[in-house]
């Protein structure tokens, strides 16, 4: 991984966290203990604090940034997926952001919602806990709950969390 202190401020990585050596952590981050980051992501902490959650996973590619003084937090099971810009407040605990989907500021996602791929979450909107959301501008579609959705609220942060361990355990630089 690759580290940074700025104006004073350490990324802190819990050490049964995965966090991929090719991953960027700069200033006020804070890994918790299962959670992974995964290679080319950016976590720029300069003017915000950002906390993973326990098991939570942000994956390849992806950035997550907010705004001056703002906490932003990626909920305990939780998951960025691949390609995604996270610049919200808040994703809840076993959220999902679908692949290539961008949240901007002062956003709020609820536990438990999926927010479909390719999708735009304007800047400070809600999106309630248990609902899938899509769209450009994103809006709530319809309760998760017996939705083929729902299995992937369910399933993505536990794969990613095995998946991190072999990581953590099996990758090899090749020359």
């Amino acid at each position: 991984m690759f580290a940074y202190e700025f104006e004073g401020k350490s990324p802190q990585v819990h050490p049964e966290a995965f966090v991929a050596p090719t991953a960027t952590l700069i200033g006020d981050v804070r890994i918790e203990k299962g959670a992974s980051v995964w290679y080319g992501a950016v976590l720029r902490g300069d003017i915000c604090t950002i906390i993973v959650r326990e098991g939570a996973n942000i994956q390849d590619n992806s950035v997550v940034h907010g705004g001056p003084d703002v906490t932003v937090e990626i909920g305990a099971h939780s998951t960025v997926a691949h390609a995604c810009v996270f610049h919200g407040d808040s994703l809840g605990e076993k959220g999902l952001i679908g692949n290539d989907t961008t949240v901007l500021d002062g956003a709020r996602i609820g536990a438990g919602t999926l927010v479909a791929a390719g999708s735009l979450v304007a800047p400070g909107t809600e999106i309630p806990d248990g609902v899938l959301a899509a769209g450009s501008p994103a809006q709530v579609k319809k309760p998760i709950e017996g939705t083929g959705a729902a299995f992937w609220v369910e399933t993505n942060a536990p794969y990613y969390a095995e998946l991190a361990k072999r990581h953590r355990e099996g990758i090899t630089p090749v020359d």
